[in-house]
């Protein structure tokens, strides 16, 4: 029998570097109806739990993944149709993988026959997210011409996906965008002469030496298992890794391998900071922390070198920033997250003490969208707090820095007395800062640590 009119629903990508998600719980039951903007599910993504809103207004037939299960990116997790009174034809219905479609899209048809190609030549320079370049690479095709979404026009993992599944045709990727596969040619056996034998060793028997083995492709070695090292027999239990911690392990790795990273460090009085701090909270009865101040003296130094508030785009190079959006590292339970506070250089230091307070608690209840975690154009991470005196931060691509900043401690001046001094070690692009932009940038960081009541104004 033929269905009545229906949509089969895929899981949407919720943030550029999701690849999958968890139904946290359905909002609208099987049946239930939904108007455009309602919440239809929570789903934890790889960075948060977040709202999966309606684009128009239908009914759910069927519930295809119950709440709990976990589901990749595009699978099919409910059927909607536009009259309740179709939903008693789908008590029985499976759902094709193939047949997803966005929430609010029309009824399911061959897209790839009305779908006109995208044309390479109309490609604008904006640069993919590594999730998009990596779903490019994997299916062979040039995505650089889909119109992005993201901030600044980036192509995300999310605007591929639904490009695919509405039939977008694209061109094949070009062989000069993949990465060559490395090869060891075999090399010819070459053939080895006998020695001369010296006048001692003339009376015996010549000594023939042993025919080297050709060059070739290096014997496959077994990896070192871990399994046959040997245990105290102690209780212990194995933890999955977290979507969160996945991506995190494969991001930094990443960065790692391709951004040549290095490493300037200055160290700050706080002394000046902490009688700022009382002052404010006796006076005015605000209470800011050490790290709102670091966060308001980093931003000002950007603003003072833009250069240093900088992105790596590998289509254009080094691209100078004009907001200056700081994204403040917050451990959760589930990983490190990075929500940002936006134009951080125009907003004053109680303000941005109290949004970064919002978005931390937002963070450890995994409450954060998308739109406030997404972007940035530096990353700032303290771990003083933890008696952490100094470390150094692995930059988060497309930015170019990111400063590590640790603990005040103690120190003993040369007339016998203390300061406390706050070591902030800068993590930076060679790519994009050089030697004398970093130092120049520090510089202004240490000047406004060292006189807070500038951070004031």
């Amino acid at each position: 029998l033929a269905l009545p009119p229906h949509n089969v629903v895929g899981l949407p990508a919720l943030s550029p570097t999701m690849e999958g998600g968890t139904i946290a719980n359905w909002k609208v039951e099987q049946g239930g109806s939904f108007a455009a903007g309602d919440v239809i599910a929570e789903i934890e993504t790889d960075k948060a739990t977040v709202d999966f809103e309606a684009q128009d207004d239908g009914v759910i037939a069927k519930i295809l993944v119950e709440a709990g299960n976990e589901t990749k990116v595009g699978d099919p997790i409910m059927v909607v149709v536009e009259d309740s009174a179709d939903v008693a034809a789908f008590e029985d219905f499976q759902a094709d993988p193939q047949a997803a479609a966005p929430v609010g899209a029309a009824p399911v048809v061959d897209a790839a026959a009305e779908a006109p190609p995208l044309s390479v030549a109309a490609a604008n320079p904006f640069l993919l997210t590594p999730a998009a370049r990596f779903l490019s690479q994997s299916r062979g095709v040039d995505v650089s011409a889909l119109p992005g979404t993201g901030k600044g026009g980036r192509i995300t993992k999310g605007d591929v996906l639904q490009a695919l599944a509405q039939g977008t045709k694209f061109p094949a990727l070009s062989k000069k965008e993949l990465p060559p596969a490395p090869d060891v040619p075999d090399v010819p056996d070459v053939p080895v002469q006998k020695p001369k034998q010296r006048d001692a060793l003339s009376s015996q028997e010549p000594v023939l030496s042993q025919p080297r083995a050709p060059f070739g492709k290096a014997p496959a070695v077994a990896f070192f298992d871990v399994n046959s090292v040997p245990t105290s027999g102690a209780p212990f239990e194995d933890s999955k890794a977290s979507k969160m911690r996945q991506v995190i392990s494969a991001r930094l790795t990443e960065s790692r391998q391709t951004v040549p990273h290095f490493f300037t460090s200055v160290k700050s009085e706080l002394d000046q900071v902490l009688k700022f701090r009382k002052s404010l909270q006796s006076q005015f009865g605000v209470k800011v922390s050490v790290n709102d101040v670091v966060i308001r003296a980093l931003a000002l130094a950007l603003q003072d070198v833009p250069r240093a508030n900088s992105s790596w785009k590998n289509d254009t190079g080094a691209v100078p920033n004009e907001n200056v959006d700081v994204s403040v590292a917050v451990a959760t339970p589930t990983g490190l997250i990075t929500p940002i506070i936006f134009d951080a250089n125009k907003k004053g230091l109680s303000h941005n003490s109290s949004e970064i307070k919002i978005l931390a608690k937002k963070a450890r209840d995994g409450k954060l969208q998308p739109h406030e975690y997404q972007g940035g154009t530096v990353s700032v991470s303290n771990l003083g707090m933890f008696g952490v005196t100094e470390f150094s931060a692995v930059i988060n691509p497309p930015q170019a820095a990111i400063l590590a900043v640790g603990a005040g401690v103690p120190r003993l001046t040369k007339d016998l007395g203390t300061k406390t001094v706050m070591t902030s070690r800068l993590s930076a692009d060679r790519r994009v800062i050089d030697e004398p932009t970093a130092a120049a940038f520090l510089q202004a960081f240490q000047h406004y640590v060292a006189n807070p009541s500038i951070l004031a104004l």
